[in-house]
Parts: C-alpha cells; structure tokens; sequence
C-alpha cells in the first residue's frame, strides 16, 4: 500500500512538472553578473505558439521560485501585433528561473517609463523612465533664437514617479519641488550625446525633428521616432531619422541613427557632450567606445553626468572648443546603434564620478555578451 501511495505521488509530482513545463518559459543568465530590475526580451509569436491559448490581455505571467508575479509589456514596435513580450527581472549570476504563464488577469503594473509629443511648449518631445527623464527640441522652437538648442536635454529626478506632466502644467520645470528639475543647459551643442555629421572640421548641425511616432509607451520600455528634414552637409543633401528607446530601470537610452545619403557609403559623425567652465571629471574611452563627463557640482542643483557607449570602433575622442567629442564613421541608408545617458547625484544611487564611471563600463560589457538565454 506505501508503495502504491508513493508511486502515485511521484507520477503526480511528474504530471506537475510537466503542466509546469508545458505553460512556462526558460530563463537563464548565463554571465557572471547580477541583473537587478532588467528589462528582458521574450519572443510573443514563438510564446504564442506554444501556449495556444495566449490573448494579448488574459494572462499573468509568474516566477516559479518566488510565486511572485512579473511585470510585463507587450512590444509592438508600430506594428498591430505584439512582436515581443518584455519582463522586468532580478537575476543572480548563472541563475536560472521558469516563468510560468497563467489564464488570469495580470495585475495593474505602475508605469515606469513615459513619453510624449509636447505641443504646448514649441513642440518639445519628452521622455523619461523611474530614473531620470530627458528632450528633444521641435521645429516650432527655432522661431525662438534665445530659447532655441540643438542636442538631448536632461531632465534630472529623484522619484521613480513619473514627472513630465506634472513639470509641464506647472510650467516651472527650471525649479525643483521636491521630485528635481531641469537645470542643464544645451544651447548650441550637441548637450547630452546627440550626433552629428562632422566633415572638414566642422559640425554639421540638422535642425530641430519636424516629425515624430510612439512606436510603444511603457510600462517598461518607451519607444520612438523622430524624423528631421534634409539638410546640407559639405555639399550633400542628407535626411535623418532618430529611434530613441528607454528601458525602466536604466539611466540609458539606446539610439538608432539612420542617415539617408546618396552617393556616400559612409559619413563621419561626431556624438557629443556640452563641458562647463568650471573643472569636472571627463573619461576617454577610445577602446572600449565610453565618453563621459561628471559635471562640476553646483552647489543649487548638485552634479550631473552624462555619457557615451559607442559599441563600434571609435576614431578619436578629445575636447573641442566646449565640447567632448567621440569620432566615428558611420554606413549611410542603414542604422548605427549607440547609447546615450545621464544621472543626478541627488537621486542617490550613483553619487561620485567613480561610481558613475563603472556603471558605464559595467553596462558596455553587458553589452558585448549573450547574457540571458531563453528556451521556449
């Protein structure tokens, strides 16, 4: 009889695993390192081939070790149709973790990270995560020459809440009530690492994005596209096109770039940083593609810093005139991926120069590796 009863309790404990199996989904960090609140990548169309039964709205999705539920989006990418499906998770080095899909209705995931077109103030585009937040300029601000800036503004914050409307309905973001404020000044730079064509040493500046479209909008990755009209630089007529994406969790936006040239295969381009008068801390990474700069401290604002991750081979970097600039040669009518960020001491994660350093170096190598593994 004891036998029986353990018998029966081994194939139960077998089915178990194997319904478990059956409506679960393998992930596996395979590096030495520890992720902690990393947005992860799924594939929706080889899920959805496996659980049949899969809608874009009745399921949850659980971590098998902790029975905890997982936060999730679904990623479009400006398509009708889910292509993936982003998780939010900590992973210790070399662990492995089955999330478990259920047919219930998830919970509701507080936003994390947020964009939006701001016609209300000259057709600004801001972005931010839990993090920290940032612009872009529009085109109706170039009628303004005193206000008017070409690069990526930063907005710095010290609340994982999300704060653009609020800033913008005030209509005093350049004051800090309590979450931080917009103290950084672009003016007629590049500001925090956007890029330009750079052709007989000289910078060839497009105007301000003239068009914009919200390929997808949080709650763990905002997404989107801006378009710039055709320029000349050095006697060739070039179009731009700039996809943004910003993860929850991340002090850094990844940028696609796509320069639209005929007649040139390639095009030299600089990504830059605005330097202030007073002394900060700058890094030169030429080898491993990582420009930095820790501001000088204010003693109103406190410090920012900003920096650079070009994955592709880099030329050179150096300062020039009030700017630190990275080189590099880019294909044309093809993307170049590189990404580009910033922190404020006062949020009080990253506090010190070092620190701000290591985190940038940290995160280049995660991206040289296959650091997650997923087995559908």
């Amino acid at each position: 009889m004891k036998r029986y009863i353990t018998l029966l309790l081994f194939s139960m404990l077998l089915g178990s695993c194997k319904a478990l199996q059956n409506q679960s989904v393998s992930v596996e960090n395979k590096t030495n390192l520890t992720y902690k609140d990393k947005v992860i990548s799924l594939s929706y169309p080889k899920i959805k081939e496996k659980l049949t039964w899969l809608n874009d709205s009745n399921f949850k999705v659980v971590n098998s070790k902790n029975q905890q539920e997982v936060p999730y989006q679904l990623e479009f990418l400006g398509n009708k149709t889910p292509l993936n499906l982003l998780v939010q998770l900590s992973l210790k080095e070399k662990e492995k973790i089955q999330l478990v899909f259920l047919k219930e209705k998830p919970s509701d995931f507080p936003t994390k990270t947020f964009g939006r077109y701001v016609p209300e103030r000259a057709d600004d585009f801001a972005w931010e995560n839990d993090k920290i937040a940032f612009r872009a300029y529009g085109k109706a601000l170039e009628l303004n020459p005193k206000q008017n800036a070409y690069g990526i503004d930063v907005w710095v914050k010290r609340t994982t809440k999300m704060v653009i409307n609020d800033r913008y309905s005030r209509g005093k973001y350049h004051e800090d009530h309590g979450d931080g404020m917009d103290y950084y000044h672009v003016g007629y730079t590049l500001g925090a690492g956007n890029c330009a064509p750079y052709v007989n040493d000289s910078i060839w500046y497009s105007k301000n994005y003239t068009r914009y479209e919200i390929l997808d909008n949080g709650p763990l990755r905002t997404t989107f596209k801006l378009y710039y009209d055709a320029w000349n630089v050095d006697g060739h007529v070039v179009k731009a096109t700039k996809t943004i994406s910003l993860d929850a969790g991340s002090q850094l936006n990844q940028v696609e770039m796509n320069y639209q040239v005929e007649g040139l295969t390639h095009i030299p381009i600089v990504i830059g940083i605005i330097k202030r008068d007073q002394v900060g801390t700058e890094l030169f990474d030429i080898k491993g593609g990582v420009l930095s700069y820790w501001e000088p401290t204010e003693a109103k604002y406190g410090t920012t810093g900003v920096g650079v991750i070009i994955p592709t081979k880099v030329n050179n970097m150096y300062l020039r005139k009030d700017q630190y600039l990275a080189f590099t040669d880019v294909p044309t009518n093809a993307t170049f991926k590189y990404y580009t960020g910033a922190v404020w001491d006062r949020a009080g994660e990253i506090t010190t120069s070092k620190e701000w350093f290591a985190y940038l170096q940290a995160y280049k190598e995660q991206l040289k590796i296959n650091r997650v593994k997923i087995s559908y």
